[in-house]
């Protein structure tokens, strides 16, 4: 959840929320609804249908929380809500949410999703949970091996939905959605609005309500944004230079798990502290990680892009894109993990010179060029120069930055 007062203008007192409840959210210091909020919950709490489009850090885990916890308190206990997330450390995060918002109600959740054990899963939904919090190949597992019956539920919240379609998981959904009564509350939340997702919402929702606090697409209007074309041999050397001009902590991301592991090891070895999140790690192990960046145990984390869907952290000072992604949505969704909850962040992105289609993909989706910059590096050389076209050459100020050292050019960022 983020608490985004200075994007927010009213209270919650006017949304329709319940006394005890907006008890709680000022028990908690929720003074002022984000955007994604405002226009979400007085609908979601009518029990209309909703297709959000909003970037990470909007606070869209409220948007979808506090309308689910007020209509299943005032259906008392007819029916169940139902939220499906793409992975555990996401699921885990918007349990703890949940808890937080609904444990003074007596609020139960049950969560289902991989690395932990089934026997205890299914304790969890034995104790009749109001909320079930999932991933979707675990929850089809509960559904196909041990006959988890989905009929109650009356609440549906599909999040981080465009995210779920690129890990492969549209045969899971289909099922689910297949599974759930038809007569029910959707809700979709997406950063991007691809025509899958317009096509699910057509074929599963009833005249959903479109809500975007920002155009599909657009980056975080809070983070600034650099470009450096950089020879792939080079790439440790400017990383090296670029974690000694930032003091705060670091979200880098690789395209590979491989590449995160190496990543991560090339930090260490420069005095830094690091650890990595991937596929090859367990849950605990990512679990162990994330914690640790949270409270600065490491100030830089590597990360894949799937594992990287469960980082909800304030305050991350820079992301680095050591490769860019392989898909130009994957870029809005790195760098919105800074720039947060009304916070300023920068990205810094790396390309090689042959990846000069890869940065106009990325340039038209969120319609803007990227500023393109160069760097001295500290064994010496300096980052390669962009590749030249004709579109380059008339690109406006795309040598606006002069050749000079790193350092004299990123002293202001310390400040």
């Amino acid at each position: 959840m983020n608490n985004t007062s200075s994007t927010g203008t009213n209270s919650f007192d006017g949304l329709g929320i319940a006394p005890k409840l907006l008890e709680i959210l000022r028990k908690h210091k929720f003074e002022h609804p984000t955007p994604i909020q405002q226009q979400s919950i007085p609908s979601a709490i009518e029990g209309k249908d909703l297709m959000g489009i909003a970037q990470t850090g909007t606070g869209k885990t409220l948007a979808f929380s506090l309308p689910m916890i007020q209509r299943l308190a005032q259906n008392r206990g007819r029916m169940t809500g139902l939220i499906i997330l793409p992975t555990r450390e996401l699921a885990l995060q918007v349990n703890e949410a949940l808890k937080k918002l609904g444990s003074t109600l007596g609020l139960r959740t049950a969560i289902l999703i991989g690395g932990e054990s089934m026997g205890r899963q299914l304790k969890m939904l034995r104790d009749r949970p109001q909320v079930i919090v999932a991933t979707p190949g675990r929850l089809i597992d509960h559904i196909e091996t041990e006959g988890l019956n989905l009929s109650t539920v009356g609440i549906l919240v599909l999040d981080e939905a465009d995210r779920m379609l690129d890990m492969g998981f549209e045969p899971q959904i289909k099922k689910i959605l297949q599974r759930v009564p038809k007569e029910r509350q959707t809700m979709l939340f997406s950063a991007t609005m691809p025509d899958e997702i317009v096509a699910m919402a057509r074929s599963y929702m009833h005249l959903p309500l479109r809500v975007e606090v920002a155009p599909a697409g657009t980056a975080v209007k809070t983070v600034t944004q650099e470009l450096f074309f950089v020879n792939k041999t080079d790439k440790g050397q400017l990383l090296q230079s670029i974690l000694s001009q930032y003091n705060g902590s670091v979200l880098v991301f690789s395209r590979t798990k491989f590449g995160a592991k190496k990543i991560a090891a090339t930090i260490r070895a420069m005095g830094h502290t690091a650890n990595e999140i991937h596929s090859n790690r367990s849950l605990g192990q990512r679990l162990e990680a994330l914690e640790g960046f949270k409270i600065g145990r490491y100030r830089v984390l590597v990360a894949t892009d799937i594992a990287a869907r469960g980082i909800d952290v304030t305050g991350i000072q820079l992301v680095l894109n050591y490769d860019l992604p392989d898909k130009p949505s994957d870029y809005v969704h790195r760098i919105g993990r800074t720039g947060r909850a009304g916070m300023t962040g920068h990205a810094i992105s790396f390309a090689t010179p042959d990846q000069h289609g890869d940065v106009r993909g990325i340039e038209r989706l969120i319609k803007k060029s990227l500023p393109v910059s160069r760097a001295a590096l500290p064994h010496g050389g300096e980052t390669a120069a962009p590749p030249i076209t004709t579109e380059t050459r008339q690109r406006p100020g795309f040598y606006s930055h002069t050749r000079r050292s790193f350092r004299g050019r990123t002293q202001h960022r310390r400040r």
